[in-house]
């Protein structure tokens, strides 16, 4: 059965609402959370539980500190000097190392993508506050899709074409030269990630995963 948008409507409730707000998704399969952070550039920090508590980490990043009530890992002395750096969270789930972004987009940067993909398949999709989006799909050095969410039509990669009934299939509307709106786009960037990747996100999974934090630096 294909994954749809629909599948994905609980993204809109919640502390998952304030989260795809301005969010990254990056999963790469078959590296472990240390080796995705390290192509990040990150060293691998606390662990936490949960969405919440990436959430909760990025709120006390943006307030200048993330130390954690363990103190391991990055703390203020990781946010010293005049380094611009982003919080990415990875968890390991189904042979797949999932990266979250708050407020971030390293996981979709044009910059970065060769690096992040190396010898392994990675799905990326990101949006932000002002509704700018972008969803890639590489394998290794092969580019094999990227597009904007909101404007579904407009692909390139090497599956550009092959994939418009899968995007039809998941819930993206091909027919308009804009979609059907960011309320929809978000839930089919999932489902689409979930068709190409086999891997099924939940509320239940992703609040009961334990990620690895690491503040990646901006390129």
């Amino acid at each position: 059965m294909t994954a749809h948008a629909s599948d994905y409507a609980w993204l809109d409730s919640g502390d998952f609402a304030t989260l795809t707000e301005a969010y990254c998704l990056t999963m790469v399969e078959g590296v472990s959370a240390g080796e995705l952070l390290r192509r990040f550039g990150a060293a691998p920090g606390r662990r936490v539980t949960g969405t919440p508590e990436v959430l909760a980490a990025w709120d006390r990043y943006e307030d200048g500190g993330d130390t954690g009530e363990d103190g391991d890992g990055h703390g203020d002395e990781a946010l010293d000097g005049d380094e611009e750096l982003l919080l990415v969270a990875v968890a390991e789930l189904d042979g797949w190392a999932v990266a979250l972004e708050v407020n971030g987009y390293l996981g979709t940067s044009w910059g970065l993508l060769p690096r992040l993909a190396e010898g392994s398949r990675l799905v990326s999709h990101f949006r932000n506050v002002n509704a700018v989006d972008h969803f890639h799909w590489r394998e290794g050095e092969r580019h094999r899709l990227h597009f904007e969410p909101l404007f579904p039509a407009d692909r390139d990669g090497a599956d550009a074409d092959a994939v418009a009934e899968l995007l039809t299939a998941v819930g993206f509307d091909l027919s308009t030269a804009e979609g059907r709106g960011i309320d929809r786009t978000t839930p089919a960037a999932f489902a689409l990630g979930e068709e190409l990747t086999g891997l099924r996100l939940t509320p239940e999974r992703l609040r009961a995963a334990e990620f690895v934090i690491g503040y990646a630096p901006v390129p």
